[in-house]
């Protein structure tokens, strides 16, 4: 069966357990609370520029659909965050990022020392509420997780060569970095659930976040800066290869690619050249290859949604696949 395209809007996703997202966002508060004065200032800078929960409404709607969320699904949605938040908080310190959801990042207002530790504060605090809920299984699924996200990251960081970087160390790159969380994030509402549920939510994140980052690398491309939060060709200009080139790399003519091969080499691309490097992918077919492999991948994860008690929790996961692909920020 295709795969359906509705208008959906996260809000909407969100409205079933809007109440227990409140109580997540509580449980932040009192995780990452400090005496230490400069930790409690970058934690009220960190909660200001807090995301849209999308990561904890994956636990609490897997739990719903095929349980009920309670204290320990609200405690759990709050260490994903809280792992989610750290990963940003790294990430901005290990690119030199300036923005971050249209406001300063950690490293820019304070310093990257500051945000190096605060990502291992924030870490230290997540392993703590595990350790505390003296629960092996959630400490199991996100030891992995952080351990994937790690090498995730060094895959980038090890990615020398990135015009002969291929689709498949692609995929193998955004299933570390990105999927593990959400694939660990729906494990964990399905914790309470049967093996089948469980491990069709498992694999529902893990393609379900392929399809996230592949749409994030196009929002790159072709998002707006002031909905995305952040500049238009970002990853171009850090000399992050993502999809949209890799599919448009082959199709590219000989001056084409020598563009490309420019950006590649400067290590202060000028917008102009960020520009018309965009406009190649683009007239190759690149952005529409990327987002026709996200819609395959949202696809995979609906078939696993099979596997998971019918109701309106399971709509709305399927309507997760949705915004993943769909949205513009």
């Amino acid at each position: 069966m295709p795969f359906q395209l509705a208008p959906v809007t996260l809000p909407g996703i969100q409205q079933s357990v809007r109440r227990d997202l409140d109580l997540v966002l509580d449980e932040l508060r009192r995780v990452i609370a400090a005496d230490f004065p400069i930790i409690g200032e970058v934690n009220e800078h960190l909660l200001r520029m807090k995301g849209k929960m999308f990561r904890p409404t994956l636990v609490l709607l897997s739990a719903q659909a095929t349980g009920t969320i309670g204290p320990r699904e609200v405690s759990l949605a709050a260490v994903v965050e809280l792992i989610h938040l750290a990963t940003l908080v790294h990430d901005d310190s290990v690119d030199h990022s300036v923005l971050r959801r249209g406001q300063p990042t950690i490293n820019a207002l304070f310093s990257h020392q500051v945000a190096v530790i605060m990502g291992d504060y924030l870490y230290s605090r997540a392993i703590v509420e595990l350790v505390e809920g003296n629960d092996i299984e959630p400490l199991r699924v996100m030891a992995q997780v952080t351990n994937d996200m790690t090498v995730g990251e060094m895959r980038e960081l090890s990615a020398h060569d990135v015009l002969e970087y291929s689709e498949e160390d692609y995929e193998h790159l955004i299933r570390a970095k990105t999927a593990s969380l959400m694939s660990g994030a729906c494990e964990l509402g399905a914790l309470s659930a049967g093996d089948a549920s469980r491990e069709a939510l498992k694999r529902y994140g893990m393609f379900l976040g392929m399809a996230f980052q592949i749409t994030d690398d196009l929002l790159d491309y072709n998002g707006s800066a002031s909905i995305t939060g952040k500049p238009t060709g970002l990853d171009l200009r850090e000399h992050k290869i993502t999809l949209p080139l890799i599919a448009a790399l082959p199709r590219l003519s000989s001056e084409d690619r020598k563009l490309v091969e420019r950006l590649m080499a400067d290590p202060a691309p000028p917008d102009d050249l960020i520009d018309s490097v965009i406009a190649a992918v683009e007239a190759r077919g690149g952005l529409a290859a990327a987002h026709e492999r996200a819609q395959q991948l949202a696809l995979q994860a609906e078939t696993e949604l099979d596997a998971v008690p019918s109701g309106p929790a399971r709509d709305a996961l399927r309507d997760c696949l949705v915004y993943a692909i769909e949205r513009r920020s």
